[in-house]
This record gives structure tokens, sequence and C-alpha cells, in this order.
């Protein structure tokens, strides 16, 4: 009876079409977390070579129209507008995963939920422990983000493979992760508000809203409102960012009878690649510049600031993220799959402290007036986010076996239908256990 009641956790997807989601937004990613690294890469070289100076020209060069206020550098173009698609995205992901996906249900949303919650209360706890009295607490939620991408491209440079149920998970919990994340930004980075414009941004989000309830298509009427509302939402002083990731929350993602796809897949598909190709390389080009040195490495371990980054990415997360999982499965009775060990856990909870993107947008909010605390940030975020790749890599490739065969199992289709059997085979069983559960003499034989 006690085993009956336990649900199983870290399944994996359900269903053929879920798992193919998650494979084909994780495969982008991955690709985009590639290029991710090389403009990483090209910036710290850059800003480390005796053209250092022409980089920080790039970056600080203006442009915009002043009347809207927008005459900004090329840095800040990067982190409020392309960024701004990047949660956009990751709306549009967390609508899916609250309508179809695993945050559907309280029960399955719990665990996610718990750990990504858990996986930044424990970063910024290290970050206050480490700066307890100092000046520099703004800085608290540096190393409480996680990102996908760069994750993920580690994975594939050590070549680890994950099983659909783990790489479910992650994508679950960076969804929720990102979503915390803006919410941080949004409450706690924002220093003046201008409510009239914001009020307006609100009248342009309903609007948008009214026009996806009443299926009203063509892009001439999102793509101008869209840039609307983004406009105002950066003029009330909430960080533009914002505005993706409400305008994403308010997709609609189950298609009609006579749609093949829903909007928010359509665009979804549209919108990743050039989040994952073009606006977050571009982003990590203009943030990941900072100069490194002998002196500025030792400066990250041996300053409070930077060590209570570090620290929050390395153990803050695999700490919050694993023991958080750990009580959340023991307290709703969720049982782990048997196919896995917790070790897999923990592996992923380090993996979620490569903390890159957001991790680099915070650090320029946090110390906006102080450059030089700005680029030690920085620094501690890279040092931070390799840290953590090198322990999960290690851990997870020492998995990497067992996770080939779970994948084999998984894409066996020995029967050449195209359909995976493990699928065709919970198929089976879902129904032979339905029959079960309905009333002798009910549709059939009283069983006398």
């Amino acid at each position: 009876m006690r085993s009956a009641l336990r649900r199983t956790f870290l399944r994996r997807p359900s269903t053929l079409a879920e798992r193919n989601f998650v494979a084909d937004a994780l495969r982008t990613e991955t690709v985009g977390g590639a290029l991710l690294l090389i403009a990483a890469v090209v910036a710290l070289i850059w800003a480390n070579s005796g053209w250092s100076n022409s980089y920080e020209d790039l970056k600080n060069y203006h442009l915009g129209p002043e009347s809207l206020h927008l005459n900004l550098s090329l840095g800040s173009w990067a982190s409020d507008g392309l960024l701004a698609v990047f949660f956009f995205v990751a709306g549009i992901e967390l609508k899916r995963e609250l309508v179809v996906g695993e945050l559907r249900s309280p029960s399955a949303a719990a665990l996610p939920v718990i750990a990504a919650v858990c996986g930044m209360a424990m970063p910024a706890l290290f970050y206050f422990a480490v700066n307890a009295g100092g000046d520099n607490l703004d800085g608290w939620a540096i190393p409480t983000a996680t990102d996908i991408a760069f994750a993920l491209a580690v994975l594939a440079v050590i070549g680890t493979n994950l099983p659909s149920a783990l790489r479910a998970f992650l994508l679950t919990l960076a969804v929720v992760d990102d979503l915390l994340a803006i919410l941080v930004i949004a409450v706690f980075y924002t220093d003046q508000v201008k409510f009239w414009a914001l009020g307006v941004a609100v009248a342009g989000l309903v609007v948008f809203y009214l026009l996806q309830r009443y299926r009203v298509r063509g892009w001439w009427f999102y793509v101008p409102l869209a840039l609307v509302i983004w406009v105002l939402v950066h003029e009330s002083g909430v960080h533009a960012t914002v505005a993706g990731v409400a305008m994403g929350l308010l997709m609609r993602v189950l298609p009609d009878k006579d749609e093949e796809a829903s909007p928010a897949e359509h665009l979804e598909h549209v919108v990743r690649p050039i989040s994952a190709g073009i606006a977050v390389p571009v982003f990590a080009l203009f943030s990941a510049g900072v100069a490194v040195s002998a002196t500025a490495l030792g400066d990250v371990f041996t300053h409070r600031m930077p060590l209570g980054i570090v620290l929050g990415l390395v153990l803050g997360k695999a700490i919050g993220i694993f023991g958080g999982t750990y009580l959340a499965a023991r307290f709703t009775r969720a049982e782990l799959n048997e196919d896995l060990a917790w070790a897999d856990v923990l592996g992923l909870a380090m993996l979620a402290g490569v903390g890159f993107t957001v991790s680099l947008l915070i650090s320029e909010l946090a110390f906006d007036t102080d450059p030089g605390m700005t680029d030690q940030a920085k620094a501690a975020v890279l040092t931070g986010s390799l840290l953590a790749a090198l322990g999960a890599a290690v851990l997870l490739r020492i998995r990497n076996n067992r996770y080939r065969a779970l994948i084999d199992a998984e894409d066996r289709d020995d029967d050449g239908d195209g359909i995976p059997d493990i699928y065709q085979e919970d198929a089976r069983r879902a129904h032979d256990a339905k029959l079960k559960q309905a009333p002798k003499g009910f549709g059939g034989t009283s069983g006398d």
C-alpha cells in the first residue's frame, strides 16, 4: 500500500511529444551555449589584449533616439534589449510548463519549484554569510541564477549525455529559475518607478492578451505593440527584460482544432534560435570582457564580495538544489526513478552552479555606480561558473555509461514504426491498469 501511494520522481516525459519537445529545446540551447562560450572567450581575449581600449570604446558607443531616452550604449542595448528576447522565450517556456508541462500539476510541480527556490536561497545565504557586516550586500542575487545554455555547452564539450528524465528536470528547473531571477531583478534592482509609464505598459499587455484571446493573427500587430511595451517598461525604471517575460507568459500555448501548432509553439521555434544564437552570445560578448590577471584572480578568493559569489555558485547551488530536492521528495512521498541515483541529482545541482548570463546582468545592476566592483563580480561569476562546471563534469562523466544505456533503451524501435518501444509498452501498461480498475460486470462479463 505504501509503494502504491508513491509517485516517481525524475521519471521520463510521459509522452513522446513531450520528450521530443524537451530534446529540441535543449538541442537549440546547446548550440547557443557553444556560441556563448565562443563569445565569452573572444570577450576575455579582447579585453585583455593590446586592443582592450577598442573593446571598451565599442561597448560604450551610444546610439538610439534621445527623445525617447533610448540613446544607450551598445552594452546597454545588449542587456536591456537582446536579453528581453531571451526572457520572452523563458516566459513562453514557463507558460507551457504551467499549462501542459511538469508544472501543470501541483504535486508534480512541487519538486522542481522547491529545488529552484532552495537553489536560489542557499547561494544568497552563502553570500550574506561571507559579506556579513560589509558594504557589498547588494550583490546577494548574483550567484542565484542558472545559465542552462552554458551548462549544456559544458555537457556537449565533455561528451556527456543525459537521459530524458534528467533533461526534462533540468529544463523545468531552469524555467522556474528564470522566472525567479526576473522577479528578483524587478523587485530588488528597481530604484525609481515612473508609474504612468508602467501603467501604460500594463495597458499594452492587456491589449497583447486580448489579441491572443480573440485569435488575432499577423506579426504586424504584435511586433509594433511589443516594441511599444518594451519602450514603456524601459522608461518606467523597471528593467526592460520584464517586458519580455510578461509577453511570453501571455502567449497562447494550446492549439485550436484548425491549428497544427499553437502561437506560442510557432513563435518559440522562430525566436528561440535568435535568442540562443544571437541575443545571448552578443550580450556575453559585451559583458564577459573583464581584465584577468594573477592579481585579479587572487582578489576573487581574498576579497569577501567575489568570494561570496564563488562559494554561492559552487557550494550554495549544489547544496540548495540537492538538499531541497531530497527533502521535498521525502515529504511528498516521491520515489526516485529506479534507473537513476541521487548522485545524478547532485550532478545536476552542481551543473546549475553555472550562472553566466543572468549573473553577469545582475552584476551590472548591483554595482552600476562602481565599474571596478562590477568587473570584480564578473570575474567571480566566471570563476565560480568554471569551477561548478568542472565539478559537475566529473560527476556526470562518471555516470555517462549508465546514461548512454538509458538513452539507447529509450530510442529502441525494434518494430520500425517510428515510435520508441518503451512508449508503446507504457501505453499498454496504462491500458491494462485502466481495465483492472474498471468495475466488474461493466461493459463485459461479471467474472462468474
